[in-house]
C-alpha cells in the first residue's frame, strides 16, 4: 500500500526500529526490494534519486509510475521517495508525478539558503500531503550509493561538516521538516576503512530536535553493533543501496550466461536476499 514518509516513520518510532530506504534505479532493483519487504512483512521506502539521471540511469518520468504501481499493489506499507533533490523544479515535478515523500538536499549551501529552500519545499509538499526530509551537514558524494570509495577514519574526520545539534534545532524549528538526514560519520559509497560513528552526536541531535526522526545516509560498511547503537539513539530511516547492488553484481560475476534475462534474474534474487537481511537488521528488537 502506498503511504507517505510520516506514516513510515510513525511505525518506526512506535517500534523503536529503523526502516530501510532502498534505491530503485531499474526494475530488477525495484522488484528485489518489494519482494523482500513482502516476504519479511515489513514496510520500506523506495527511492529515485536525482543523481540517477546524471548517471545515465532511468529518468524520473520513466521509473516513477512503475514504482508507484508496485507500491500501490504491495501488501506492506511502501513510501515512494524522491531522494537528494537539489533543485526546486525537480522536486515539484516529483510531487506532480505522485511521490509521497521528497528530500531536499541543500547540504552544500550556506545554512541560511538551505533553510530558505527547505521551507519552500515543505510548503510545496503540504499541498500534496507529501512528507519532507532534508539534510544538514555533509556526507560526501550525493545520490545514495553512487559515490566512490570513502576513507572514514579519526584522522580525516572533519567535524566542521558534521551536523551540529544547535544548528539542527534551529533548522527543524524554521523549516518544519518531517525527518532530518544528519552527518555523524557515514558517507555514500564504499569504504576503505571501517567508518567511525559519533554516537554522542546522534544523541545530542535527537534531543535538540525534540525527538524528530533522524535519517542515516551512507550505511554501507557499518557494523551490526553500530546499527543497533544509532537506532537506539533515534535513527528511524536508513538509506541503503551500495551493498545491495554489490550483492547483485557478485552473484553474476563468475558465471557464464547466454541470455541477458538470466543475468537479471540471478542478480535480482541476490539483491532480494541482501535487502531481506538489511530489513531484519534495521527492524531487530533491541
Amino acid at each position: 500500500m502506498l503511504v507517505n514518509l510520516k506514516d513510515i516513520l510513525k511505525i518506526a518510532e512506535d517500534k523503536s526500529i529503523a526502516i530501510g530506504c532502498f534505491n530503485a534505479p531499474d526494475l530488477s532493483c525495484l522488484r528485489a526490494v518489494v519482494r523482500a519487504a513482502e516476504e519479511m512483512g515489513q514496510p520500506v521506502v523506495i527511492t529515485h534519486a536525482q543523481l540517477h539521471e546524471e548517471k545515465g540511469l532511468c529518468t524520473m518520468d520513466e521509473v516513477a509510475p512503475i514504482i508507484l504501481w508496485y507500491a500501490k499493489k504491495a501488501n506492506v506499507p511502501i513510501c515512494v521517495h524522491l531522494d537528494h533533490g537539489t533543485t526546486l523544479d525537480y522536486i515539484a515535478r516529483g510531487l506532480d508525478i505522485g511521490f509521497t515523500s521528497v528530500m531536499y538536499d541543500g547540504s552544500e549551501l550556506p545554512l541560511e539558503d538551505n533553510i530558505a529552500n527547505t521551507k519552500k519545499v515543505v510548503a510545496m509538499a503540504k499541498q500534496y500531503g507529501a512528507s519532507v526530509e532534508a539534510e544538514l551537514g555533509s556526507m560526501g558524494a550525493r545520490g545514495g550509493g553512487f559515490g566512490g570509495a570513502t576513507t572514514a577514519s579519526d584522522d580525516d574526520k572533519r567535524v566542521s561538516i558534521y551536523t551540529e545539534p544547535d544548528d539542527a534545532a534551529d533548522f527543524v524549528k524554521q523549516t518544519g521538516v518531517d525527518a532530518l538526514a544528519c552527518a555523524f560519520g557515514t558517507a555514500h559509497g564504499f569504504y576503505n576503512t571501517v567508518p567511525k560513528l559519533d554516537f554522542e552526536r546522534v544523541s545530542a541531535i535527537r534531543k535538540a530536535i525534540g525527538g524528530l526522526p533522524i535519517v542515516m545516509h551512507g550505511g554501507s560498511g557499518v557494523t551490526d553493533e553500530d546499527y543497533a547503537k544509532v537506532v537506539a539513539r533515534g535513527v528511524r530511516k536508513v538509506n541503503y543501496y551500495t551493498y545491495m547492488a554489490k550483492a547483485g553484481a557478485e552473484a553474476v560475476s563468475n558465471r557464464q550466461y547466454t541470455q541477458f534475462h538470466d543475468v537479471l534474474k540471478d542478480a535480482e534474487a541476490a539483491m532480494k536476499e541482501n535487502v531481506k537481511a538489511a530489513i531484519k537488521l534495521f527492524s531487530a528488537k533491541r
